[in-house]
């Protein structure tokens, strides 16, 4: 049986010039239903890949995890809870050492953690926490931060003689990185709105992050507050960004109204290009999956793995590592997501024209 996995939680407490560390046991990484195989085999339980994002996600996960001699079974529910549930038990059975979820709802996916448990699985939340349950690892971007910046960038650039008028859609209330954008949005905002710097018209939360339900908060919001009395979307993904435009293209507004979004996705890129969608905000998800598979399998062999952050759950404090992120404009798209290699330049410029 391999030694217990062993994660390190750093926290620096500057202000007194001291470090804590500690350390925190984990459940044995070796499966209840070992793998024939002498490659590590790691289970990536999906809650979609009909995005481009998470398509990207899966790709740079399963190519990194071959390059270090492991291999990748992946499972995707298409937004089903009770089938991600299914496919992680059938993971389970299939002999895995360590499981990684994106869960759609991270507390309805607590039952997983359970089950992955009792087998003697560690388990890895990627980009999304899994809530009130012992999760082994969180691998993200600071979604507080994200929220900031996309409320920073709206509040660059206020109107001199009245208040902003915001129509702001949220992401999914099941996904708990959708409430801490928010509350990194609300950070930069609400001293602006005690202020009457800002007014919000509008706002809503868009279930599942579905486009189709962005587009129908906007279109809501335009009836509401009439097409002239709005100057920015505060979209909190690139996703919920494209339902936002396509709502007002169809009013002859695309083009006139800040909109924000996250993600960096290609098709976000190349509305930025076009001038209909403002900004957006790039995280490396090449980084992310490959972080997130190196974790897996240090994990899944008994390795020690450091993490300089936590997490609270609900329940416990989550062995957490947090990856970098920036705002990218037409400003600085190809020294951020073009020089990375995440989108090419000719796909960004050639492909928007």
């Amino acid at each position: 049986m391999p030694a217990r996995p062993l994660i390190v939680i750093a926290c620096c407490l500057l202000s007194l010039l001291t470090g804590l560390f500690f350390a925190r046991q984990q459940p044995t990484a070796s499966s209840s239903h070992p793998s024939t195989s002498p490659r590590p085999l790691i289970g990536f339980s999906m809650e979609t890949v009909k995005e481009e994002r998470w398509q990207m996600d899966r790709d740079f996960f399963t190519q990194r995890a071959k390059q270090l001699q492991a291999d990748v079974l992946v499972q995707a529910a298409n937004g089903d809870d009770s089938l991600q549930l299914t496919q992680v038990q059938s993971l389970l059975t299939q002999g895995i050492d360590v499981l990684v979820i994106i869960p759609r709802d991270g507390e309805a996916m607590a039952k997983a953690v359970a089950l992955a448990h009792a087998a003697n699985v560690p388990v890895i939340a990627y980009d999304r926490l899994l809530m009130n349950c012992d999760a082994n690892l969180y691998l993200t971007f600071d979604s507080f931060k994200i929220g900031q910046l996309q409320a920073q960038f709206l509040a660059d650039r206020l109107p001199s003689d009245r208040p902003m008028r915001i129509v702001r859609i949220y992401g999914a209330k099941t996904d708990n990185n959708a409430t801490n954008v928010k509350n990194g949005q609300d950070a930069i905002l609400q001293p602006l709105i005690d202020q009457g710097r800002v007014q919000i018209v509008f706002e809503d939360w868009a279930t599942d992050w579905k486009p189709e339900n962005a587009k129908k908060i906007t279109n809501a919001a335009i009836t509401r507050a009439g097409p002239q009395a709005i100057d920015a979307i505060l979209a909190c993904n690139d996703g919920t960004a494209g339902g936002a435009i396509q709502a007002l293209t169809e009013e002859g507004l695309a083009g006139r109204i800040l909109v924000t979004g996250q993600d960096a996705e290609l098709a976000a890129c190349q509305r930025i290009v076009q001038g209909t969608q403002t900004m957006t905000v790039y995280g490396s998800i090449k980084k992310l999956a490959h972080t997130a598979a190196e974790s897996a399998i240090k994990l899944a062999t008994g390795r020690p793995l450091i993490a300089q952050a936590s997490t609270f759950n609900g329940k416990i404090p989550v062995p957490t590592l947090m990856l970098d992120i920036v705002a990218v404009t037409q400003a600085n798209l190809k020294s951020t997501v073009i020089a990375d290699g995440y989108h090419t330049e000719q796909a960004i410029f050639q492909e928007s024209k």
